[in-house]
């Protein structure tokens, strides 16, 4: 009634679908307008059998099968509450059919409320024609009027997702415990194992594994590319690199091909080259690691002077080892060695060694002579 201004003096259809009815798919509406123009309906009903109708408007048919009226659960008679066929609250009409029947509404009713439904009666009795489409899926007209409804049409939505992956050659190993949004793409031969979820504008290539327990939003991940039990947002992956357990692809990273990125790595706002591999316990902020570049276990890029972000870059073929803190701004140049342990401030110029380290004092017999000698206890 709110919309009848706005339907005065124009002709053609009008579809009036329900905000809480978020299940209704493009191909049943298109095949409700299709149904009433072919049928030269006056109006169209979509309807649903249901096994538990309570608390739904019930379709009442004629003998001949066409619809006589809907009447609201509340004021059903018990004969008409058993029927299972319900509304489902959405409709084609002609637009000036409903106008003229909207003009005839009132809320004679236990509810004293003005039913969208009792158009229908009007146009009937004004020998106009109503017709009626069943959906196949009742969960189509699945209302949400509680949390509980609410997380039951999420999860139908995800079904619907994942099927369409399945059926396009992706394998999801679980998924009742996979979350996948509407926008995601996935290539062929590519595996989801439990527990991941993925969001946004994802793009995943062919022959991955993701998962178990993975969550990716926004990133753009290329053929052959592992990530297991890790985090990748929206930062690009490409070809065969493996990434995890437990590693944290922050946004802004680009890593290369063949990578490895390990156990416990964070990479943030990097470039990582080709090859290169950072296995385990390290941090990369604002840095460009070039190819073939070894990072041991512990390096730290030291990108933040409590003010300001700073760059690190790594050459190409370079070796840095364990336990390396490199103080940005520096830069590590190609095929250039650094000692484990080192606190790197300056450039390191290429096919070099550096060892910025306290060199080791061995003081001989000192245990004995201070008393320290450890006994096993009994």
């Amino acid at each position: 009634m709110q919309a009848q201004e706005y339907l005065n003096n124009k002709d053609g259809y009008v579809v009036v679908l329900c905000g809480d009815t978020p299940l209704i798919t493009s191909e049943t509406i298109s095949n409700t307008v299709n149904y009433h123009k072919e049928n030269a309906n006056s109006a169209t009903i979509i309807t649903a059998d249901i096994d538990k109708p309570d608390g739904y408007g019930r379709i009442v048919r004629s003998g001949d099968g066409s619809v006589r009226k809907i009447v609201e659960h509340k004021d059903a008679s018990l004969e008409e509450r058993n029927i299972k066929e319900i509304n489902s609250g959405m409709y084609c009409f002609n637009i000036k059919d409903l106008t003229e029947a909207l003009k005839e509404l009132d809320n004679n009713n236990s509810q004293g409320e003005y039913y969208l439904t009792d158009t229908i009666e009007i146009l009937i009795n004004k020998g106009k024609k109503v017709g009626a489409i069943k959906v196949e899926d009742s969960s189509e007209i699945l209302g949400i009027n509680d949390r509980a409804q609410l997380a039951e049409a999420g999860r139908i939505i995800r079904d619907r997702i994942l099927k369409k992956h399945m059926e396009n050659g992706v394998t999801i190993i679980d998924p009742a415990s996979t979350y996948i949004d509407e926008d995601v793409e996935i290539g062929i031969d590519t595996v989801i194992y439990p527990s991941t979820i993925i969001e946004g504008k994802t793009k995943i290539g062919e022959d991955c594994i993701i998962g178990p327990g993975s969550r990716i939003v926004g990133a753009q991940i290329s053929d052959g590319v592992e990530v297991k039990n890790s985090v990748v947002l929206e930062s690009s992956i490409d070809d065969d690199t493996k990434v995890g357990p437990f590693a944290y692809i922050r946004p802004g990273s680009r890593i290369g091909k063949k990578v490895k990125i390990g156990d416990f790595v964070e990479v943030k706002k990097s470039v990582i080259g080709d090859k290169t591999k950072i296995s385990h316990l390290t941090y990369v902020g604002d840095a460009e690691i070039g190819k073939n570049v070894n990072l041991g276990c512990g390096v730290v890029v030291v990108n933040y002077d409590g003010q300001k972000k700073n760059k690190t870059i790594v050459g190409d073929n370079s070796f840095v080892g364990c336990n390396v803190n490199l103080i940005s701004p520096v830069e590590v140049k190609s095929n250039a060695y650094v000692a484990a342990g080192s606190t790197i401030t300056e450039e390191v110029p290429e096919k070099s060694l550096a060892i910025a380290r306290s060199r080791q004092i061995i003081k001989e017999d000192w245990v004995v002579k201070k008393g320290m000698l450890r006994q096993e206890k009994e």
